[in-house]
């Protein structure tokens, strides 16, 4: 991005403070973001995943629907930065928001309780895997810039799938992520299954992985086939293998597939949410047991979101990765699967690793 556009896009931050709603991305692999904005009317609220079915627009979707967490629909008339009114804008670099040690010990002390009441779960085998997160509040100084926070994800985040995105309903969101939980256009179609987690060696993927991570991405791949032949859906896998997701790393395997119609895209996508990547097996029960047991509201985080475009193409995330920005706080998000045989250090250290990738932009 050139220095005139940056300059351009970063009216984006006064498109909060009006309370319009609108969505900035950027695919992995792409230079320039896409902008997309509802200037006239009301988003549209969604309370079951198949209402999606034949709908477009940019969509957010929490990990659990409810009345205070609604599917968010943007339905775009404006495509273009310069096509609504200009504002007036400064070029100032936020500050450092806050140090990452900040409550150390209360949040490891609330983690460690959670995770050995996950664990014990898991060892009495009422769970193949569990999915344990947590979120870390900063506090957000006066000049912190959500674009510029975006913008430096941008750069730093090249493989993966970055957005900004605020409507009235949901606030305001920015993620990097690198999981696909729907995408494609006319008859073809994919999803992927990510699980297992390795910091980066010297830079490089890792070429060795141990029997905790190729277990957990063994059951993430397994449910997702069994979900699409539950629709009579084959298709062509390519995987395991290590991809890079900041200065992490996970194994992926791909799963490519025919669609006949994309009229039910919403149903294709309540076969899959939540995958087992953000959940655990056995899917509902797991669920339930999150919703009771985690400690907090998950909110937008682990739910999913991009573009929805039934006649074009749709490209849908995974929600990782990410940072609600509110008036002075950054709240960021992280989590980990959890088998049996996880062990408290390696989980915690995991999260902390995840975590930084937020962090990390926060303090550009």
């Amino acid at each position: 991005m050139t220095l005139e556009e940056k300059n351009r896009y970063k009216r984006i931050d006064t498109l909060i403070s009006r309370g319009q709603s609108f969505a900035l991305y950027r695919a992995p692999g792409e230079e320039s973001p896409h902008f997309l904005t509802q200037t006239s009317g009301s988003v549209r609220l969604v309370y079951d995943i198949e209402e999606l079915n034949e709908l477009q627009g940019f969509v957010i979707a929490p990990f659990r629907v409810s009345k205070d967490s609604p599917i968010v629909l943007i339905q775009p008339d404006c495509f273009e930065i310069d096509e609504w009114e200009n504002a007036d804008t400064d070029n100032k670099i936020p500050e450092k928001a806050a140090t990452f040690r900040k409550n150390q010990d209360q949040r490891l002390e609330d983690y460690t309780k959670r995770f050995k009441l996950f664990s014990k779960a898991l060892r009495e085998k009422e769970f193949d895997k569990l999915v344990l997160s947590r979120s870390f509040a900063l506090d957000k100084t006066s000049d912190f810039s959500p674009f510029e926070a975006f913008y430096g994800a941008s750069k730093r985040y090249i493989y993966s799938y970055v957005y900004l995105c605020y409507t009235p309903q949901t606030g305001v969101w920015l993620g990097s992520t690198p999981e696909i939980i729907l995408s494609g256009e006319q008859a073809e179609w994919n999803t992927t299954a990510l699980a297992g987690t390795q910091s980066l060696q010297q830079g490089e993927l890792p070429i060795n992985w141990d029997e905790k991570n190729k277990e957990e991405q063994a059951l993430v791949t397994a449910y997702i086939r069994q979900q699409l032949l539950s629709r009579g859906i084959h298709s062509e896998e390519k995987g395991p293998y290590a991809v890079r997701a900041g200065e992490l790393s996970h194994l992926k395997t791909d799963f490519h597939f025919h669609l006949s119609g994309t009229n039910n895209l919403g149903s294709m996508l309540k076969l899959l949410h939540p995958t087992p990547a953000v959940c655990g097996l056995p899917k509902e029960k797991a669920y339930q047991f999150i919703l009771e047991n985690e400690g907090y509201n998950r909110s937008y985080y682990s739910g999913f979101i991009g573009l929805l475009n039934p006649a074009g193409k749709t490209n849908l995330y995974v929600n990782l990765r990410c940072m609600n920005i509110e008036h002075d706080t950054l709240t960021l998000y992280a989590g980990g699967g959890l088998l049996a045989s996880s062990e408290l250090e390696d989980e915690w250290n995991e999260t902390e690793n995840k975590l930084r990738t937020m962090l990390a932009i926060t303090n550009n």
